[in-house]
C-alpha cells in the first residue's frame, strides 16, 4: 500500500479519524488546480484530546530508555530513505515542489533524523561538587513535556520534521498543526512515518483545524510547554505575545528579507549563477532566499546584464518535470500578490529589467533594479522576484544589507576572505555565507535569525537544548552544620 493512502484524516491519540468540526479543508495541486483530497477539520475538542493524550503518554515514552527512543527515530530515517519516490510525489503534488527542491527537502529530513537519533544519549545527568561540605549536586537534563509544532507550507515536511524529531528524541510528546495548504506533506505524512517506525500511540498527534475556529488555543493551552513555529513574522509576533502571557517558551523561525552582497573583486559569472539559484529555487518561497541583491556600482551594469540573461534561461513550469527550477506558488492568490507587489515596486521607482508574467499559480521571474526603499526591497517577496541594488562600496553594501527589520541569512561574494569575515561580523543576521548563496541548512550547524527573523536556533545539539530543561537535585550526604 502506498504511504500516501489514508492520510486525509486527523491523527489523534493513535487513531486516524475525521475531525469534529463542520469545516471541510480541501487540498489541491497548486500547478494543476486538481483537488487531491479533503479533511474534516479538527475542533477544540479534538485539540484537547491531542494535548491530553500527549501529556498522558509522554512519561512512559521518556522512560522507555535511550536505545528504544533512538531506534524509533532511526527507523523513521530509514523509512524516508526507502520511500523517497512516494515522498517526492507528495511534495510535488501538494506543495508544488520541483524535483530538485523535493530531493533537497527529503535529504534534509533524513539528516536531521540521523542527528536526532543521537539525542537520547545526551539526556545526561551531570554531577558537581557543592560549596557546602558533604553535598553533591546533580544537574539533570529532562524533556519539557509536550511541544506544539506549527509548520509552514513552503518546506512543509522538513520544517515540521526538524522540531518534531528533536522533541520526540528528547522524550517529549508532540502535537503538530501543519499549514492548511499542505496538511499531508507537513502533517499526517509525519504521523504515518513515525507510526510505521514504532512510535507508541498517543505520543504524537496531528490536528488539521480551521485556524479561525480554534483561536489562540494552540499557543495558550495549559498543556504544551514549548511552542515551535515556522512562518510569517506577523503570526510569530502574535504567538510570542500570547505564549508570553501564558509563560511558555517559544521557538520562532520567521521571515527574512535577506541580502546577497557582490563586491567589486568578486567572480561575476560565479556570483550571477549562485545568486540566480539562491533567488529562484522553489520560486523564491524560502525564508532564506536572497530577496535583495546588492552589487558594487563598478560592476553593477555587467552583473545586471548577466543576471537577466541567466534568469531568462531558467525553466519554469510543471514541477514534476526534470530541470524545472521555478514551479507554481502555493496558490493563485499568492501569485496575484506577487505581481501586484511588482507593480507597487515600479510605482516606487524600481526599474523593470526583466518582465515576468503570471499563468495561474505560475509566476515567471521578474528582475528589478532600484533602491532599498522600493516595495520589493522593503518586503519579503516570497516569490520569483529579484531586486538588484547598486552600492557605492563594501561599507555602503553592508549598510544597505543591515537596513531592514529582518536578519535571517545573507551572502557575500569577494576574493578577499578576510574582508568578508570582517563584514560578516558586523552584519546583524543569524547566518552569512561567503561565496555561496543564502539558502543553506545543515544538521550540525546553528540555524536561526536575529531581529524580527526569530528566536532560538535549530541544529547540532542546540535543538535538544530548545526542547529540554534542567533540574537541580542536591544530595546532602553528611549532616550540615547550621549556625543556629
Amino acid at each position: 500500500m502506498e504511504l500516501y493512502q489514508g492520510l486525509y484524516l486527523n491523527y489523534i491519540n493513535g487513531k486516524w479519524r475525521d475531525g469534529k468540526a463542520e469545516h471541510i479543508i480541501e487540498v489541491d495541486n497548486p500547478y494543476t488546480g486538481k483537488i487531491l483530497g479533503s479533511f474534516q477539520a479538527a475542533n477544540l475538542d479534538d485539540l484537547n484530546e491531542a494535548f491530553e493524550s500527549a501529556a498522558e503518554k509522554q512519561p512512559a515514552w521518556a522512560a522507555s530508555g535511550p536505545y528504544a527512543i533512538s531506534q524509533v527515530i532511526g527507523a523513521a530515517a530509514g523509512i524516508m530513505q526507502q520511500r523517497r519516490q512516494e515522498l517526492t510525489n507528495i511534495l510535488v503534488q501538494e506543495s508544488g515542489s520541483t524535483l530538485l527542491k523535493a530531493a533537497i527537502e527529503i535529504d534534509a529530513c533524513i539528516g536531521i533524523l540521523q542527528l536526532a537519533a543521537s539525542y537520547p544519549f545526551h539526556m545526561e545527568t551531570m554531577v558537581s561538587q557543592s560549596l557546602i561540605p558533604g553535598k553533591i549536586n546533580h544537574i539533570i537534563r529532562k524533556p519539557v513535556g509536550v511541544v506544539t509544532v506549527i509548520g509552514p507550507f513552503n518546506f512543509p515536511l522538513y520544517l515540521a520534521m526538524r522540531s518534531v524529531a528533536a522533541s520526540l528524541a528528547a522524550g517529549n510528546g508532540v502535537v503538530l498543526k501543519p499549514a492548511s495548504s499542505t496538511p499531508v506533506a507537513g502533517g499526517t505524512l509525519l504521523a504515518k512515518i513515525f507510526e510505521e517506525a514504532g512510535l507508541p500511540a498517543g505520543v504524537m498527534s496531528v490536528v488539521v483545524p480551521h485556524t479561525r475556529s480554534i483561536g489562540d488555543a494552540l499557543y495558550n493551552h495549559p498543556i504544551p510547554d514549548v511552542i515551535s513555529f515556522t512562518g510569517s513574522t506577523e503570526v510569530g509576533q502574535r504567538i510570542g505575545e500570547v505564549a508570553g502571557r501564558a509563560i511558555k517558551k517559544t521557538l520562532l523561525e520567521l521571515g527574512g528579507n535577506n541580502a546577497l552582497i557582490v563586491l567589486a573583486d568578486a567572480n561575476i559569472d560565479y556570483a550571477v549563477r549562485s545568486a540566480a539559484f539562491g533567488r529562484f529555487l522553489h520560486s523564491g518561497q524560502i525564508c532564506m532566499s536572497a530577496n535583495r541583491i546588492i552589487v558594487d556600482k563598478s560592476i553593477f551594469e555587467k552583473f545586471a546584464e548577466k543576471f537577466v540573461a541567466i534568469t531568462k534561461s531558467i525553466q519554469v513550469g510543471d514541477p514534476a518535470r526534470e530541470g524545472v527550477l521555478i514551479g507554481p506558488l502555493i496558490s493563485e492568490n499568492e501569485a496575484k500578490r506577487v505581481v501586484e507587489a511588482v507593480n507597487t515596486s515600479i510605482k516606487d521607482g524600481a526599474k523593470l529589467l526583466l518582465e515576468g508574467k503570471r499563468e495561474g499559480a505560475l509566476v515567471y521571474p521578474y528582475v528589478l533594479s532600484g533602491s532599498n526603499q522600493v516595495f520589493s526591497a522593503r518586503t519579503e517577496m516570497f516569490g520569483p522576484v529579484a531586486t538588484l541594488i547598486p552600492a557605492e562600496n563594501a561599507e555602503d553594501a553592508l549598510r544597505i544589507a543591515n537596513d531592514t527589520g529582518a536578519g535571517l541569512s545573507g551572502a557575500i561574494y569577494t576574493s578577499d576572505r578576510e574582508k568578508a569575515f570582517e563584514l560578516a561580523a558586523r552584519w546583524k543576521t543569524g547566518m552569512v555565507h561567503i561565496n555561496d548563496q543564502s539558502v543553506n541548512d545543515e544538521p550540525y550547524i546553528a540555524f536561526g535569525g536575529e531581529k524580527a527573523s526569530g528566536i532560538g536556533r535549530f541544529g547540532r545539539y542546540i535543538s535538544l537544548d530548545e526542547v529540554t530543561t534542567y533540574q537541580w537535585i542536591s544530595d546532602q550526604k553528611e549532616p550540615r552544620a547550621y549556625p543556629i
